[in-house]
């Protein structure tokens, strides 16, 4: 398995790790390449275990498994650099206040240049949102900044959420009980936004521009086009309902402005590319909006009630700008 390489060849070794396998039972591939492994010899202890599939619940059974002070969730289609982890540990280690509760890394190869992205261009003519900063979330609105908008950059900078695929966090971030949300038990996207965030009430939140990775993006296990749209809008408005502290009518007529724009991007788009793919999420996205208007969401359980909002900007320095 590629990530166990880049594991056992980190200069920060863990000393565990914890594959949380949600493959079907009769399969048998990745607890035989384990097994391989092992007698060909680890650094670290090695533990397999079985789950139902889905980012969240996996995530909560490794979590509950998970013995270090700090606890890695890394994606199996992830490849890190030799310094990865010891980049990241470093920057808990000079957290003297110890208010850091998660560290991310930079991946390489998803930086995408806002100049190049159409989309953006046209988000910022229109004065969609109130930030644009890559990793920020806009609390008016409700929608998370594409954090791979972020070019490459030295030091760490402050964000509001962790992408899943290769986050730190400290154990004490548990310590209350809190986990990856049951709601997202049946699929992402976005379930590492809603933790994150849930996290930042108590906590800094830090990308570490030195620790870098790459995403091969395995294709396996990614839902198609309509079914991503169609949990892109039910999982957001699941965040709104749950996190955002403004519930006002003016507050859900802005999301939901957001969210028409979004589509009538994705209209345009794909007339203009002739692309079936982009009116297949077009389709997913409106059966989300049909569907929370007949069944709308129960109102989601609250550990601290809404967020503190408002937080000041710290830039890579530590400093308000």
């Amino acid at each position: 398995m590629p990530l166990l390489d880049s594991l056992a060849t980190q200069e920060w070794i863990p000393c565990e790790v914890v594959v949380v396998d949600g493959s079907r039972p009769d399969d048998m591939s990745t607890e035989w390449a384990l097994q391989q492994r092992r007698r060909a010899g680890l650094p670290f202890r090695l533990e397999h275990l079985r789950s139902i599939r889905g980012a969240a619940v996996q995530r909560n059974a490794g979590l509950e498994r998970a013995q270090g002070d700090l606890i890695a969730c890394i994606d199996d289609d992830m490849r890190l650099h030799p310094r990865h982890l010891a980049e990241i540990v470093k920057v808990f280690e000079s957290d003297a206040s110890r208010q850091v509760g998660g560290v991310e890394g930079y991946v390489d190869n998803q930086y995408t240049p806002v100049e190049t992205q159409a989309r953006w261009r046209w988000y910022r003519r229109l004065r969609l949102f109130s930030t644009y900063e890559p990793g920020r979330f806009d609390w008016k609105v409700g929608y998370p900044i594409n954090p791979y908008l972020a070019p490459p950059f030295d030091g760490t900078r402050e964000v509001d959420f962790l992408s899943g695929n290769n986050a730190v966090w400290r154990r004490e971030v548990f310590a209350s009980g809190l986990r990856f949300s049951a709601f997202f038990d049946g699929g992402g996207p976005l379930e590492d936004v809603h933790f994150s965030l849930s996290v930042g009430r108590e906590w800094r939140l830090l990308q570490c521009g030195s620790a870098h990775c790459i995403h091969v993006r395995a294709p396996s296990g990614r839902p198609g086009a309509y079914l991503a749209g169609h949990r892109w809008v039910r999982n957001s408005w699941f965040i709104y309902r749950d996190l955002q502290a403004d519930q006002s009518l003016a507050s859900a007529a802005r999301f939901w402005y957001v969210q028409i724009v979004l589509m009538a991007y994705l209209a345009v788009s794909g007339v203009r590319h002739r692309s079936r793919h982009k009116f297949v999420e077009l389709a997913g996205r409106l059966r989300a909006i049909l569907g929370l208007a007949l069944a709308p969401l129960p109102p989601a359980p609250r550990l601290h009630g809404g967020l503190r909002q408002g937080r000041p900007h710290v830039d890579g320095r530590g400093e308000e700008p």
